[in-house]
């Protein structure tokens, strides 16, 4: 019964944490746009464009929040102005596709029907249907430095692992197909909890922030390895 209680404890707390991830954005229905205040999301947890996805920087490309939907956007992107019920029916700086659905006009530049590439999936998007999600770090080849991102491996897609700069972006910067790889653990140095995917001559080292997620990776990353689609949960339940 104990462990019983440890595995459901553990269950909706990561469910809680990927609700609160997925409530990071607006959570207003259509209806609801331009008649209620959005939730806005927060700058630090977005390093792209929500809508065009063009990666943000501080001299050419700035954040900007639209006022109906509140997803973080660059200039071009909300270079709109719309009524807002919720603010006196005066006009604010909204994106496209809400200005589109709030005043009804066209837009010339239509990107509705672009192809969503393998790495265009957004993370939130995935995370909430995901076999393990977390932040990690993988290092660099020598293993000096590295990149502290947003880590997926979603249940539609299992066999690879998506790679965000933040958990709100709506772009993987990379992916690596995981089937044929091998995990190998590595002995915990200056306190970083070390592993590695490996095949062949190609190595990444990853450091994740506990042994307990460290472990939950190395499980996750070594049944996609080997071509095992179900979640740890869906595993222990059909064992």
């Amino acid at each position: 019964q104990d462990a019983i209680d440890r595995k459901e404890k553990r269950s909706e707390t990561f469910k809680t944490a990927v609700h609160g991830l997925e409530m990071g954005t607006s959570a207003l229905k259509a209806e609801e746009l331009g008649r209620r205040a959005p939730q806005w999301v927060r700058d630090n947890l977005v390093t792209m464009c929500m809508r065009c996805k063009e990666p943000f920087n501080a001299i050419m490309r700035r954040r900007h929040h639209c006022r109906a939907c509140g997803y973080v956007v660059c200039a071009r992107c909300s270079d709109y102005k719309a009524e807002l019920q919720y603010d006196g029916n005066r006009l604010n700086r909204v994106c496209q596709e809400c200005y589109v659905f709030l005043t009804g006009h066209v837009v010339l530049e239509d990107r509705e029907g672009k192809h969503k590439g393998i790495l265009e999936k957004g993370a939130a998007e995935i995370s909430g249907r995901s076999l393990l999600c977390s932040s990690l770090q993988l290092l660099d080849k020598n293993g000096k430095g590295g990149t502290r991102g947003w880590f997926v491996i979603p249940q539609d897609d299992p066999l690879v692992l998506y790679i965000y700069a933040a958990p709100q972006d709506v772009r993987a910067h990379t992916s690596i197909p995981l089937l044929g790889y091998q995990v190998k653990d590595l002995p915990q140095s200056d306190s970083r909890h070390l592993f590695q995917l490996v095949q062949s001559r190609q190595v990444y080292t990853f450091v994740a922030d506990t042994e307990e997620l460290k472990q939950r990776w190395m499980r996750a990353m070594a049944r996609s390895a080997t071509g095992i689609t179900l979640s740890e949960e869906e595993d222990e339940d059909a064992d």
